[in-house]
């Protein structure tokens, strides 16, 4: 009988701030059908895990318990009737739970060949971005080359992935973003217009360019009103997170008069077959990005795994630009 494998996770005990962490030992059983063990060598920090920290993003039934919702590394163990992948083979994983730790769990579905070009630890950076951006602008929105895109939060771990693949994809990109610095970021990534919402009047400065076909937001609050102004006919406003409140009031005979489409999604829970075929595009299409360079992870910072306190305060202070990682 094989035995258990031994790794760390990182729980939230009781909701609360970085201090609320801790990490604890557990022991894995080995993997069941369809499943691998990946041995991390980094998992991404995203505001999902600062949420779910928060006690307000509870973890959806079956999954792996403790943070983490992405990984890279090397396969340590595989289920029974996973093919395509052999033990030590670089990958990276989205997965439901868990992924801050020594071990992660994953579906075979949702993990991919660590793609070319990028190094393993800084790949983990990758797949809850692209996921995320592939489901919402090209699978949902349906960005087209040659259409404006625009996306809040153009520095953030979503946001610096946006904008390289809507750039590769043959968009014109707009983005926001809270700091000059940042804003300079977003140019060099990309952004045709990068605005910092602190100082400028970003919605009359798109509109005066000539508005967005699609809208990535995790804003919220006013401003989905703003860019149901700012978006043009036939345009489609996407929504992934609400920093400024889910709740809102808008007119709907703009929506009407321009026949504008308000979607949204949350990624977590899906189902593994809906997640297996995300994994199928990305790796067909987004992957030739990154082998071409014109895709890469932006790292903000490295933590070691016993830092994931002073990782959560550096999300929480929100003056990161790209992905904050852990390094168990």
């Amino acid at each position: 009988m094989s035995q258990p494998f031994i790794t760390r996770i990182v729980t939230a005990p009781e909701p609360g701030g970085p201090d609320a962490l801790r990490i604890e030992t557990r022991e894995l059983a080995p993997p069941r059908a369809g499943e691998l063990l990946i041995k991390v060598a980094a998992a991404g920090v995203n505001r999902p895990d600062v949420f779910e920290r928060m006690g307000f993003y509870p973890p959806p039934q079956g999954a792996p318990e403790g943070l983490g919702l992405e990984v890279s590394g090397r396969v340590l163990a595989l289920g029974e009737g996973v093919t395509g992948f052999a033990e030590g083979d670089p990958v990276v994983a989205l997965v439901a739970g868990g992924g801050y730790g020594d071990i992660a769990r994953a579906p075979s579905g949702s993990v991919l060949p660590a793609p070319e070009g990028v190094d393993l630890v800084h790949a983990a950076g990758l797949p809850e971005t692209v996921f995320t951006v592939w489901t919402n602008v090209f699978d949902r929105a349906g960005l087209k080359p040659g259409e404006r895109f625009l996306v809040h939060g153009g520095a953030s771990g979503i946001g610096t992935t946006a904008i390289q693949m809507a750039a590769a994809h043959g968009a014109v990109v707009i983005a926001t973003a809270g700091s000059a610095g940042k804003v300079e970021a977003c140019k060099a990534l990309g952004a045709e217009l990068a605005l910092n919402y602190r100082e400028d009047d970003w919605q009359a400065a798109v509109k005066e360019s000539g508005g967005a076909d699609v809208i990535l937001d995790m804003v919220g609050g006013e401003y989905v009103a703003k860019n149901l102004a700012v978006l043009n006919r036939d345009g489609r406003l996407v929504q992934i997170a609400f920093l400024k409140g889910s709740r809102v009031e808008i007119d709907l005979m703009g929506l009407m008069l321009k026949r504008q489409t308000i979607t949204g999604s949350t990624l977590r829970a899906r189902a593994d077959d809906e997640k297996a075929a995300i994994a199928n595009a990305v790796k067909e299409t987004v992957w030739p990005w990154v082998a071409k360079g014109k895709l890469r992870p932006v790292i903000d910072s490295l933590f070691a795994l016993e830092e994931v306190a002073k990782a959560h305060a550096r999300m929480d202070e929100m003056a990161q630009t790209g992905k904050i990682l852990l390094v168990p």
